[in-house]
């Protein structure tokens, strides 16, 4: 069975970099969405960027955003991936992940917002160049709600990798990999104290549940 990947989002201090590396997270997410309250500036998020270790990636999550502002980031913050929460479309995110002064592009996950209704499959054709899906809960505004979804409708039909997030603690954790065997989890408040501020307990005893639930 292969080990679920682990990503901690929404990181806005160096303790909380520190605590997710050592409990083993094979991401980070840093939050370029400024009505977020996890949203943190391009120089503070270098500066988070530079204590991970090698292999430890930085991922950088957007909403809806101007190409030039996407442009900034990657000058300026060293991002391995992009994450795109928004309305973007597949050619807008592929032109957006362009590494200004470069010839290559960051790859990128695409979020699905999911309840009733929500056509996986369809929404998978329409993103095809998404290296992967990251199913999160619907609710008014864009992320960071904590709410779950109905995991059912992570359709076992979609043949690609599949990042659960929306919702998951380390209460849950287990149950969400074992229903839904995703590639990847992701998350932001299941393991906070307040929105932006992480708990290292509760991330080491998230990552403790998926390792669990990977056996």
């Amino acid at each position: 069975m292969s080990r679920t990947r682990i990503k901690i989002c929404g990181l806005t201090r160096e303790e909380d970099v520190v605590a997710a590396v050592e409990a083993g997270v094979d991401a980070v997410g840093f939050v370029f969405y400024p009505p977020s309250p996890r949203n943190v500036l391009f120089s503070r998020a270098a500066e988070l960027a530079s204590l991970l270790p090698p292999f430890v990636a930085a991922v950088g999550l957007f909403v809806n955003p101007q190409a030039e502002f996407v442009a900034d980031a990657l000058r300026r913050v060293p991002l391995q991936w992009l994450q795109f929460h928004g309305d973007e479309s597949d050619a807008q995110c592929a032109a957006l992940s362009a590494v200004p002064g470069m010839d290559c592009r960051l790859p990128w996950i695409k979020a699905a917002r999911m309840r009733p209704g929500v056509d996986l499959l369809e929404f998978s054709a329409r993103h095809s160049g998404a290296r992967a899906l990251l199913l999160d809960a619907f609710v008014d505004g864009y992320g960071g709600s904590g709410k779950t979804f109905d995991w059912s409708l992570a359709t076992p039909e979609l043949k690609r990798p599949v990042v659960l997030s929306g919702g998951l603690c380390p209460d849950n954790i287990g149950e969400a990999i074992i229903r839904v065997r995703p590639w990847a989890v992701d998350v932001s408040s299941g393991v906070e104290v307040a929105k932006g501020i992480k708990d290292a307990a509760k991330i080491a005893a998230f990552v403790k549940g998926v390792r669990d639930a990977d056996g």
